[in-house]
């Protein structure tokens, strides 16, 4: 069915979204909801940057792909359940703004999580976050008869997660790393056990949408983070960062040219739509550690990183291969055939193997303009050779 937008009450049945609905676009609420989710993404960066100049990389990488699900998962059940049933009332608001105050909460913890491995704030401001979308579910059971188990089994699953997540707190330091992987995987699971046997009517073409507005926000935490780091480095007298200026930016561009070469739309089927749904948590994970990569880069540029020239290099490449093999598993090869659906994970390869030698950043941005190359080449000769087929 189609909300009339014109007056809003404070309270509206929650009914479901058309699947097929014409010109569904994000709401400002959406995108209000994104850049507040952007500070916890660029406080987990900041603190990834900060542990791997200083040599402290298995924390580093633990602590950050700990932080990071948390961000990530809650941000992608807001925009899953918005995506079915967003009735923009103003109870419906305020529940979000309740959300949106957890990921605050969220972010607010994430320096002591790496600094201490304190992740009680980071808890607290994820159950915030999480209990508030239970109440939007209950409300989703009540106003969508069609859908009525789905939405109790999601209520019932996220609230129990949730205690477990609570009881967490209790536990001995040394149960943190195996009970955060099993409630983890609880989380991952309620989707998967909830959307069967009917799926909630999201919209494939919304959440394609969504997807995109928020790897567009990530990559904007990244071309922040380098040009920060550029900016002090020339502040503080060193004019030598030019060139690792221009080769970060033309990362960051790259990326960003990949993943938009081709529409983004989510699979309308659920096997699928969970593996592409999830995969995602690689491709912005990714993104935002290049974004602590490269201001690494820059730091051992001016001698301020306690790490190897190799070890710095690797801090940029390893998230950009993590990225070029997430964005070829779920969108290239799904589109895409002949030399460009090699190419990724042949560059992905050659990626992991540039910090061994001279310039590995330079390199690395050739190489992704190289790729980049070849897709809109390839594309060009693809189309030429359909529209002489046509003729």
């Amino acid at each position: 069915m189609t909300h009339s937008r014109s007056v809003r009450p404070f309270y509206r049945p929650m009914r479901p979204r058309r699947r097929d609905e014409p010109h569904r676009a994000a709401t400002p609420l959406e995108l209000f909801f994104d850049l507040c989710f952007v500070v916890a993404v660029a406080q987990a960066a900041t603190s990834l940057h900060h542990d791997v100049a200083e040599d402290h990389l298995v924390h580093a990488l633990t602590s950050y792909l700990m932080v990071f699900f948390a961000i990530w998962w809650s941000w992608m059940n807001f925009t899953w359940f918005a995506s079915a049933y967003d009735t923009d009332d103003d109870v419906y608001r305020i529940t979000t703004l309740v959300q949106i105050t957890g990921a605050l909460i969220l972010a607010a913890g994430v320096p002591r999580a790496f600094a201490d491995g304190d992740f009680s704030i980071i808890t607290y401001g994820y159950v915030v976050m999480r209990l508030a979308a239970v109440t939007q579910w209950i409300r989703a059971a009540a106003g969508d008869p069609a859908h009525r188990a789905a939405a109790r089994r999601y209520a019932i699953g996220v609230t129990v997660v949730q205690l477990g997540w609570l009881l967490r707190l209790a536990l001995p330091d040394g149960w943190g790393i195996a009970t955060f992987v099993l409630l983890a995987l609880a989380d991952l699971l309620v989707p998967a056990v909830a959307e069967r046997p009917g799926m909630t009517p999201w919209h494939p073409g919304h959440i394609g949408e969504r997807y995109g507005l928020f790897t567009l926000i990530v990559l904007g935490e990244a071309v922040l983070a380098i040009s920060v780091a550029i900016q002090t480095g020339l502040d503080a007298g060193d004019h030598g960062l030019w060139a690792l200026a221009a080769a970060g930016a033309l990362i960051v561009f790259a990326l960003w040219w990949l993943y938009f070469d081709r529409p983004v739309e989510a699979p309308d089927r659920l096997p699928y739509s969970l593996v592409w749904g999830y995969g995602h948590y690689l491709i912005f994970g990714a993104i935002a550690a290049v974004g602590a990569g490269l201001p690494v880069a820059v730091d051992h540029e001016r001698h301020l990183a306690h790490i190897s020239a190799t070890t710095a290099a690797y801090a940029v490449a390893v998230p950009v291969a993590v990225y070029l093999l997430t964005v070829w598993v779920l969108l290239v090869r799904r589109q895409q055939h002949g030399a460009v659906v090699v190419a990724y994970p042949v560059v992905a390869l050659v990626a992991l193997l540039v910090p061994l030698g001279p310039a590995p950043v330079q390199v690395l941005a050739v190489l992704l303009v190289a790729l980049v190359t070849l897709t809109v080449l390839l594309r060009g000769r693809d189309a030429g050779v359909a529209a002489t087929r046509t003729a």
